[in-house]
Parts: structure tokens; C-alpha cells; sequence
């Protein structure tokens, strides 16, 4: 069932919901609408009700100006409210940055997941002024580099990896989602795990894979520390990847978790 939720702004905001059982909410990352994460979708499904939804400025949903933070957490919001029920979010990569704000700002949630939401130590910094110069490039309709900054700034791909993409099919599906790329970098601000994620009532899980780089694996522990109460796993997979027959079996145990 697609339908449509009408943020606090009035921007037209895009879900799907699929399965039956209890609610999870798909929060994409960067590079994704609400069709990105089909593999964990068809695994959830098995025995939840899985809901998608277009961020703003992605698939069917609306993009009104100026862009906030606070917007997208309202977007969340309506979508958590047109279910009409409680709902468990999921959010993969900086959807989990953008879910863990939105449980702090009091965003109604029974659980929330997230999948390496990318933080950054006092070592590992994006550069100063990155979401400032991507919003430059986008303005300026310099999309490719907007999407190389992306991957070698917030990422970490190494150049080589950079131009192997841009001559890849992928690449005009990446470069389609610059502008949002926009979004995702003023999601994460410096990079640091925000204080208030301090005040998060719900139960919180935070998901790593093991065969990701050392700042991902230290960003997942950093997160489970500030959030109260919240656990941590490492499960075996690739660089920012778990295989989705992994994932969603850890995932639903936590979900059906009573404490």
C-alpha cells in the first residue's frame, strides 16, 4: 500500500507499507529512497509490517525550501503518525543519525535500530566545511563532484574507488541523489555524536558490521554509550554491510524483545 503523509510544513511526504505483523519504519541513508533497502525489507517482511518512505527531496516526496534538520524530523514524524499505531524504526548509515535526532526530539518510536550510523572520533574528522561546499557544488549543478566529495569526505573512498564508480553504472543513480547529499551532511553536523541523543527514552540497538573500518566499529560503541541503556552489537559482513539474512533475525529478536 503506497500512500501519503503531510509533514508539518505540508510537504507530501511518500510511504509503503508492506507485510503484516508490527510496525518497522525503514529511515534510508544517504544515496537511497525508500526503494534502497529491499533485500532487509523482503527479510523483515517475513514477519513484520514493513513501512518505507521517500526522504524529503527523494522518489514521490516533496521538497519544500528552506531545508532543516527539523524538517526531516517532522517528516518522520507524520509518517510515524499516519500508521495510527505504535511503530519500531529502523535507520541504516546517517536514516540512523536522523532517527537517533528524532528520538531525541520526542518523535514516538516502541524501539529504535540503527545500522552504523557514521560518527567520528576526535581522530577522524570530515573536513571543516564540507556541508557548506556541497551545498555549493549542488547550487553551482556540479552534481559529479558533489557525489565525489561525498564519497571521499564522508565516506572515506579512496580516489581510485571514486573514479572505478564514476564509470560504473551506478554512477548516474548516485549522481541522481546529490542535492539530498546536501541533507545527509548537515544530519550528521561535525560528525560528533550529539549530546542530546543523551535524552532517548526508547530501547535503542546499535548495529555494526565487523568487516567495517575501525571508525565505523568505534562510532557504533560511542553511540551505544550516550544513549541510555542502549546495546550494542558487531555481526560478521563487508565494509558498512551486513547480509540481510544476518541483520534481520538480530533485528527481530530485539523487536520482540519485552524488556
Amino acid at each position: 500500500m503506497i500512500d501519503t503523509a503531510r509533514s508539518a510544513d505540508d510537504t507530501p511526504i511518500v510511504f509503503e507499507r508492506r507485510g503484516a505483523g508490527p510496525v518497522v519504519v525503514v529511515v534510508a541513508g544517504a544515496g537511497n529512497d525508500r526503494h534502497g533497502d529491499e533485500p532487509l525489507v523482503a527479510e523483515l517482511m517475513a514477519e513484520f509490517s514493513v513501512v518505507t518512505y521517500d526522504r524529503r527531496g527523494r522518489g514521490g516526496s516533496g521538497d519544500t525550501a528552506p531545508y532543516a534538520v527539523e524538517r526531516e524530523i517532522e517528516d518522520l514524524a507524520a509518517v510515524v503518525a499516519a500508521l495510527g499505531e505504535p511503530a519500531i524504526v529502523h535507520g541504516i548509515s546517517s536514516g540512523g543519525a536522523l532517527a537517533l535526532l528524532a528520538a531525541a526530539a520526542g518523535v514516538p518510536m516502541a524501539r529504535l535500530s540503527v545500522f552504523e550510523p557514521p560518527y567520528r572520533g576526535e581522530t577522524e574528522e570530515v573536513p571543516e566545511g564540507y556541508a557548506d561546499e556541497m551545498r555549493e557544488l549542488v547550487a553551482a549543478d556540479r552534481w559529479d563532484d558533489a557525489v565525489a566529495l561525498f564519497m571521499m569526505s564522508a565516506v572515506g573512498s579512496p580516489e581510485e574507488v571514486v573514479t572505478e564508480a564514476k564509470a560504473s553504472p551506478v554512477w548516474a543513480e548516485l549522481r541522481s541523489f546529490a542535492p539530498t547529499l546536501v541533507y545527509d551532511a548537515f544530519v550528521m553536523k561535525d560528525s560528533k555524536v550529539p549530546g542530546e541523543l543523551a535524552s532517548i527514552a526508547a530501547p535503542v540497538l546499535v548495529v555494526n558490521s565487523n568487516g567495517s573500518t575501525d571508525w565505523l566499529k568505534t562510532a557504533a560503541l560511542v553511540t551505544a554509550k550516550v544513549v541510555p541503556g542502549a546495546r550494542q552489537v558487531g555481526l560478521d559482513g563487508e565494509f558498512h554491510s551486513v547480509p540481510p539474512e544476518r541483520l534481520a533475525p538480530e533485528l527481530g529478536a530485539f523487536y520482540r524483545d519485552p524488556r
